[in-house]
């Protein structure tokens, strides 16, 4: 049984609109209008990139700029305004914003995570966005999370590269950055020498959560960002003995790396079986490019295109999900019941578009089709102010009103990962991660 942090914690637990197209025709727009015209997957992405956005600028936190957790929420989270910087990238990139607005909410971002609560240099996963205080995630989750951090760590050196300039703002902005990732203590969250990284630390409950960071999930960057700290990196031996490593836990849960099998006529390098929920293939590679990334155990690349393509079968061969062919997509998300870490183990009939669309980069034409069904004809019932919502269950006539930053991010993130490799070109041609990759013997593609 896969074990990830979601899991476990369920368990215990304005610019105008671009282009010459005002928001007013895009609400107007429905096939059954006899003035409707399709979108060109151009502007369709275009849409999708805007409307997300806008999660990400209008809605952020006025004190802090990071991201609230969700749309209902009144705290900030560490991973998804990680993915919220790299959204303010696409946004300057996209001409939703200058460069000199991007510039300001980043540098706001950076001020106050400078002056944030931190536990051995990571934060927590939830802050209050006025003081900089830890809200707790759980009973024993009020202290470093080093996934969560990891994930800010990414869109930050993301932001470093991008932010070029020689000028004294950019300069002290990367100054900034590059200071926040050093103070990242990567070999403490060791729990004393251990051959593996631990997810959590409290000052009030130490190592009480106990959760080895091991096996195939979404954690990958927290590994190569440890390997790659210029102050505080792990050797190349934690991430083959611990990450590439299956791990029981003391309650009998199995975390499993490599795989091997055939599910729905597609192998599958490494992970559970089925691949578990489509997070895995986004999350670590927002800035990590999967093409050409490859060492010992995968070509991350196929790893991630092959699981998607798995996700993908299930759905079109499941009758509950109708006889379309475009509706698919399980990941973790909200549902009927709360929240859940969707799979096709795991499968209520919940479907997440950040799942199908983020996969994008992956499997491009499922996606776009995809993305132009839940677009055209899904509108009315699972499109908002911020994009596509959380999730909807047509078996049980459930259509979520929320919006999760961790589901918004990757979703604008994407898209233009794979219309202009944007992010993945700045993350990469980070020489401190340069140096990790290296260590951890990947081999990679930089821009050109």
């Amino acid at each position: 049984m896969k074990f990830s942090k979601v899991v476990f914690l369920i368990l215990v637990l304005n610019v105008s609109y671009l282009w010459g197209c005002s928001p007013k025709n895009l609400n107007e727009a429905t096939p059954t209008n006899p003035s409707w015209t399709p979108l060109s997957d151009s502007a369709l992405m275009d849409t999708v990139q805007y409307q997300t956005f806008k999660y990400f600028w209008d809605f952020a936190d006025p004190t802090s700029g990071m991201a609230y957790e969700r749309n209902t929420s009144n705290v900030v989270t560490t991973g998804g305004s990680g993915f919220g910087v790299m959204a303010i990238l696409v946004g300057i990139h996209r001409h939703f914003i200058t460069r000199e607005q991007g510039l300001n909410r980043i540098l706001k971002i950076v001020d106050f995570l400078e002056k944030a609560d931190r536990f051995h240099g990571a934060w927590p996963h939830w802050m209050d966005g006025s003081t900089g205080h830890v809200v707790p995630f759980s009973t024993y989750d009020d202290g470093g999370d080093l996934v969560e951090t990891s994930y800010m760590i990414e869109g930050l050196l993301t932001a470093k590269e991008f932010f070029d300039g020689s000028d004294s703002t950019e300069t002290s902005l990367r100054n900034q950055i590059q200071n926040l990732y050093e103070g990242v203590e990567w070999d403490w969250y060791q729990q004393g020498g251990k051959d593996v990284l631990y997810w959590h630390w409290s000052p009030d409950y130490g190592w009480k959560m106990n959760m080895p960071i091991t096996g195939w999930d979404e954690a990958l960057i927290v590994y190569i960002e440890a390997a790659s700290s210029p102050t505080h990196p792990i050797s190349a031996s934690v991430y083959d003995n611990g990450w590439a490593h299956g791990l029981e836990f003391p309650n009998g849960q199995y975390t499993q790396f490599e795989n091997g099998n055939i599910y729905e006529g597609v192998i599958l390098p490494l992970g559970p079986p089925y691949g578990g929920p489509l997070f895995f293939s986004h999350y670590s590679f927002l800035g990590l490019n999967p093409n050409g990334l490859k060492d010992k155990y995968a070509d991350y690349f196929v790893q991630n295109k092959n699981q998607t393509l798995i996700n993908y079968t299930y759905c079109i061969n499941n009758s509950n999900y109708g006889s379309s062919g475009d509706i698919w997509g399980l990941t973790a998300s909200d549902d009927p019941n709360g929240y859940d870490a969707h799979s096709p183990t795991n499968d209520n009939g919940t479907i997440t578009p950040s799942a199908a669309i983020s996969a994008i980069v992956y499997t491009p034409q499922k996606s776009l089709k995809t993305m132009r069904y839940f677009y055209e004809h899904m509108k009315s019932k699972i499109w908002g102010k911020y994009g596509f919502y959380d999730a909807f269950n047509q078996q049980k006539d459930w259509y979520a009103t929320s919006y999760l930053a961790i589901d918004e991010g990757p979703i604008i993130d994407m898209i233009e990962n794979y219309r202009s490799g944007l992010l993945w070109n700045n993350f990469m041609k980070n020489k401190d991660i340069q140096n990790g990759l290296n260590k951890l013997g990947f081999t990679y593609e930089t821009a050109n």
